[in-house]
């Protein structure tokens, strides 16, 4: 038994997930060691002090009798039939409660999906930057991501003719991401139309993830794809960690629209999943009626006075004042995704200062490689803390961008 050794399967070999990678690790020591750090490297509501409605946690007290048992495979009736409620509202129509299924987060419901889907080598599109849950879960269920560019140069918005020219007879699906994460982008709705009539085109599952859905800021407007999608088959994914501030609670939602003969095989493939994992966790769910009532509260943080809205412009105004940033206004989600300017530190390498930036200044942000971006020059960073930790931030951060610009810069002997 000396020699025995336990490989991991090598489907895991291209799987990263940088958010919670080895700089979280190393951050993790460094706390352990007494060093006290600034986390803005994920996006965690009630670490920076914002916490879910009151209002969902009574719901949820109000019903601990009744979570003992395993539920439906589907999800609670009354949580149901409040999401095609709700669906409706927002201009979302032909659902049922047939047509929704609730998870343990998104992230879980995301992963059924691709493997109920793809065969292996299928190709699924996916934005560069992405979440880089989308690659994780296109590759461990065995299919191939094909990346199409969201450059900071169109405001980190895609274009429909580059996404089409990568369809391939293995492509299958075409994944959006709306606000956008890591970029903060919100997708105009003519955008979506045209991405909708590719789909049509070609014959692609539209995969929307839409868990910022009602996080905007100024005058961006959100349009939840499946309103404009029509017969064209689509998958909506949303749920209570963002927008209600309830990560911990671990409930996701997706919604199967377009036509029934098209999504029954896929509709009926997801069941069985389902089925296997038994349900979705029954406490949590209780609270998904009350929180779609309170769909715009959310609105306290994101308009001018609001906790979001003041850090987006403590963000703005800092990037506006430094010598090596730019920004692109992130007009959703809760994060910013700075880059280094252009003709500074032709070699940079996002990874290497970012690890440093956590030694020598005590920040721990995420590099845009980690959101699968090729020679990346950006960070992302989350708006969810106070202004002023925002200003220490941009501070500390710009100290150590002054430090790299300088050790690069050429020195000549004058004699």
């Amino acid at each position: 038994m000396s020699d025995f050794h336990l490989a991991p399967a090598t489907r895991l070999d291209q799987v990263r997930y940088d958010i919670r990678g080895p700089l979280s690790l190393r951050a993790r020591a460094l706390e352990q060691d007494g060093v006290e750090l600034l986390r803005l490297n994920i996006g965690n509501p009630a670490r920076f002090d914002l916490h879910a409605p009151t209002a969902l946690r009574e719901a949820i007290a109000a019903h601990l009798h009744e979570i003992d048992a395993y539920g439906h495979e589907l999800g609670l009736e009354p949580a149901r039939e409040a999401l095609v409620a709700d669906a409706v509202a927002r201009g979302i129509h032909g659902l049922d409660i047939e047509h929704v299924f609730i998870g343990n987060g998104v992230s879980e419901l995301i992963d059924m999906s691709l493997r109920a889907l793809l065969e292996p080598d299928d190709e699924v599109l996916l934005p560069s930057p992405d979440y880089p849950l989308w690659s994780a879960a296109t590759r461990l269920n065995g299919g191939v991501p094909r990346y199409y560019d969201c450059p900071a140069t169109r405001g980190h918005l895609p274009d429909a003719a580059e996404i089409e020219a990568l369809i391939t007879p293995r492509t299958r699906a075409l994944v959006l991401i709306n606000p956008n994460n890591p970029t903060g982008a919100v997708y105009p709705r003519a955008l979506l139309q045209q991405l909708v009539a590719l789909a049509e085109r070609h014959d692609l599952l539209l995969l929307s993830d839409e868990i910022y859905d009602g996080i905007t800021y100024d005058d961006a407007q959100f349009t939840p794809l499946a309103a404009l999608t029509g017969a064209v088959p689509c998958l909506s994914f949303g749920g209570l960690s963002k927008l209600w501030r309830a990560c911990g609670y671990r409930i996701g939602w997706l919604q199967l629209t377009g036509a029934r003969a098209a999504l029954r095989p896929l509709r009926d493939a997801l069941q069985l999943l389902a089925a296997l994992r038994l349900c979705a966790n029954q406490m949590g769910q209780w609270a998904i009626p009350v929180a779609l009532r309170l769909r715009g509260e959310i609105a306290t943080l994101t308009t001018p006075g609001g906790r979001l809205h003041a850090t987006r412009a403590a963000l703005l105004a800092g990037v506006a004042r430094s010598e090596f940033l730019d920004v692109v206004a992130p007009r959703g989600a809760i994060y910013a995704f700075p880059a280094l300017r252009d003709g500074l530190l032709p070699d940079f390498n996002d990874q290497a200062f970012a690890l440093d930036l956590l030694e020598h200044e005590h920040v721990l942000l995420t590099p845009g490689s980690g959101f699968n971006l090729t020679d990346s020059r950006h960070l992302r960073l989350t708006l969810l803390p106070e202004p002023a930790l925002m200003v220490e931030v941009l501070a500390r951060l710009e100290h150590a961008l002054a430090r790299h610009v300088e050790a690069a810069t050429p020195r000549y002997a004058h004699g």
